[in-house]
């Protein structure tokens, strides 16, 4: 049996470690069982973000000191996901998740917990990168992560967050060097490549969609394939992809639970609804003050629909040369959350391809039973 909790955290600055220290001191977390960090830093979530690396050394640094090991020990222990971008009333925050193994005699609890499984790919060479070789690396972590999770069904896989490279000026060049070409030379849209990959990856792990349908042609061209629960994040910081499973289990004693949903657009509150319920809350309409205090954090993807339109009207996101669009649709949707919640600390991510419909998202809601 596994105890799992989850802790969310505010954050004045990237490197600001104060809460986390507050917590380890009090004795309420145990830097030892420490397994995730997921992050929201408040940079511009674009190729040259480098709150997500500066967050993710502060963390890395802190908890080696914290438990007298190299930086390096504490990365192969500990998946340190940052996503860039608290636009709007979004705040920086992270989510810290600890795991314990429990030795116990009684039968498997009938009402599943929540458990949370980290793993690695490999580093991706640059040519890989986007590609279906990074779709099939990432469902071959993935399936194993299930497993490591205790979870049996694929159905109580409810939230996948990967971190995942992009590719850069160098990196472009070195594979050029060796004869070899990218999926894509614009390091920005690198970053959608890369995130469309891994989400299916997991959309193939968890039989969302049909392997075969899956080629190098239908990355980022056939929007009807997506997973209904990947959440990824492209970043400068990495050449692999980090990955948080979250879902249910017999097998976990853990006093919180996690459900979602998929948003068909960015202003989908039904959506939202759906997935408190499907987390376990009783709603009637609207969550009450009591449900509200009950969740520890909602985790969900934004995204430009790629079409224009939102509800048939137009939108100019994918046309303001002045701002970026994963910018202003993570304020959109923290936006409509937050208003729900009354909350405005949680996590949003940007660029969803692959990740839900074309211009939604998944959402997964983590509550305290």
């Amino acid at each position: 049996m596994v105890d799992v909790k989850v802790y969310r955290i505010p954050m004045s600055a990237p490197d600001d470690m104060s809460s986390l220290k507050e917590l380890i001191d009090s004795g309420q977390i145990n830097p030892t069982e420490i397994v995730a960090v997921l992050g929201k830093t408040e940079g511009n979530g674009c190729v040259n973000d480098f709150t997500r690396g500066f967050a993710t050394s502060a963390f890395r640094s802190f908890l080696a000191r914290i438990l007298g090991q190299t930086e390096q020990q504490v990365e192969e222990k500990i998946a340190f996901v940052m996503s860039g971008g608290t636009e709007g009333v979004m705040t920086p925050h992270a989510t810290i998740f600890t795991k314990n193994e429990v030795d116990t005699n009684t039968e498997l609890s009938r009402e599943k917990g929540l458990t949370v499984s980290v793993g690695f790919t490999r580093n991706f060479l640059p040519e890989e990168i986007g590609t279906l070789t990074m779709v099939q690396e990432v469902e071959r972590v993935v399936l194993g992560l299930m497993e490591t999770a205790g979870i049996e069904e694929k159905e109580d896989v409810h939230f996948v967050q990967i971190k995942c490279p992009l590719l850069t000026s160098d990196r472009i060049l070195e594979a050029k060097s060796r004869g070899k070409s990218v999926a894509v030379e614009d390091t920005y849209k690198s970053m959608g490549y890369s995130r469309g990959a891994s989400a299916l990856g997991v959309a193939v792990a968890l039989e969302e969609v049909n392997r075969t349908a899956v080629t190098e042609e239908s990355i980022l061209n056939d929007w009807s394939l997506y997973s209904s629960v990947a959440s990824t994040s492209a970043g400068v910081e990495l050449m692999n992809c980090e990955i948080i499973l979250m879902g249910n289990s017999k097998k976990s004693m853990s006093k919180y639970r996690i459900g979602h949903s998929v948003m068909n657009d960015a202003i989908d509150l039904n959506a939202v609804i759906e997935a408190m319920k499907n987390s376990g809350l009783e709603i009637d309409k609207l969550p009450t003050a009591e449900d509200n205090n009950r969740i520890v954090n909602i985790l969900a993807k934004a995204e430009a629909s790629p079409d224009g339109l939102v509800r048939n009207r137009r939108h100019t996101m994918l046309t303001d040369s002045d701002i970026n669009h994963t910018r202003q649709a993570r304020a959109v949707v923290n936006g409509v959350i937050a208003s729900i919640t009354g909350d405005p600390m949680v996590y949003v991510s940007g660029g969803a391809e692959h990740q839900g419909p074309a211009g939604g998202g998944p959402i997964a809601v983590i509550i305290k039973k």
